[in-house]
């Protein structure tokens, strides 16, 4: 697995992680999809679907919605990265 220009950090202990959102990977090339151990948000992680992109959290209240505001920054983060080159 290589690092990409976006990276989509997920806790494995997060409902999101039991998803497949390594299909992220396979649509956007830029993107690489790390399962780590803790994000250290326990609160988060018990509440809510969340991953953090490039840093920044992004979540919602079910599982649909937050990959799609996923889609939505990850794309907003791709746009950033090549306006600024």
């Amino acid at each position: 697995m290589a690092l990409g220009l976006v990276v989509v950090e997920v806790c494995e202990r997060n409902i999101l992680a039991a998803q497949s959102i390594d299909e992220l990977e396979q649509e956007y090339p830029e993107v690489a999809v790390l399962r780590t151990q803790c994000l250290y948000m326990c609160h988060m992680c018990r509440a809510v679907p969340y991953a953090m992109v490039n840093q920044k959290r992004v979540y919602a209240k079910g599982i649909d919605p937050c990959v799609g505001l996923l889609r939505k920054v990850i794309e907003e983060e791709i746009s950033a990265f090549f306006e600024e080159s």
